[in-house]
């Protein structure tokens, strides 16, 4: 492995191989790893809130899911991706609070699952809900993507097979 990317909230970032994107302190947000075997692309997206941003000038789109994945298939596509060879895992989606009427998490999962599906990307595995925050990162040489929750150690989420002509 080579360089470490940070992927903050309500970024999305993209890499070959000979990188490994990270995102941590993953709360009530939605954590998007995408990752295409053929072209050894992957991407990372860090989804704040569900659907898609108004239009207004200061709003940082990536924020919202739905700009946040056209932007994420834009940027493998610039690497030469498929949106057909795109695999993607998902990560977070916690009420990490413990508020009883919170349903961002909740809002997050459903809107990012949903887009998904509308675009036709096959998720892969997943770790959603519960209460503890979560790390996850794309090793985008092997196409492996691991995750932490709470304290524990770091685990694999999913593997690519590797792509055969």
């Amino acid at each position: 492995m080579g360089k470490v990317i940070d992927v903050s909230t309500g970024s999305v970032k993209v890499g070959r191989a000979g990188v490994m994107l990270r995102s941590s302190a993953i709360g009530s947000c939605v954590v998007i790893a995408a990752y295409d075997s053929r072209k050894k692309v992957g991407a990372i997206a860090h989804i704040m809130l569900p659907g898609r941003a108004p239009k207004v000038a200061y709003v940082k789109t990536t924020r919202y899911a739905a700009d946040a994945i056209d932007e994420m298939i834009c940027r493998m596509s610039r690497l030469g991706s498929s949106r057909n060879d795109i695999e993607v895992c998902i990560v977070g989606g916690a009420n990490v609070l413990k508020k009883q009427d919170d349903t961002i998490c909740k809002d997050n999962t459903e809107s990012v699952t949903k887009l998904l599906g509308e675009k036709h990307i096959p998720v892969r595995a997943m770790v959603l809900g519960g209460t503890e925050r979560k790390a996850v990162s794309l090793d985008v040489g092997t196409g492996s993507i691991y995750y932490t929750e709470g304290d524990s150690k770091e685990k694999l989420l999913w593997k690519s097979k590797p792509f055969t002509a």
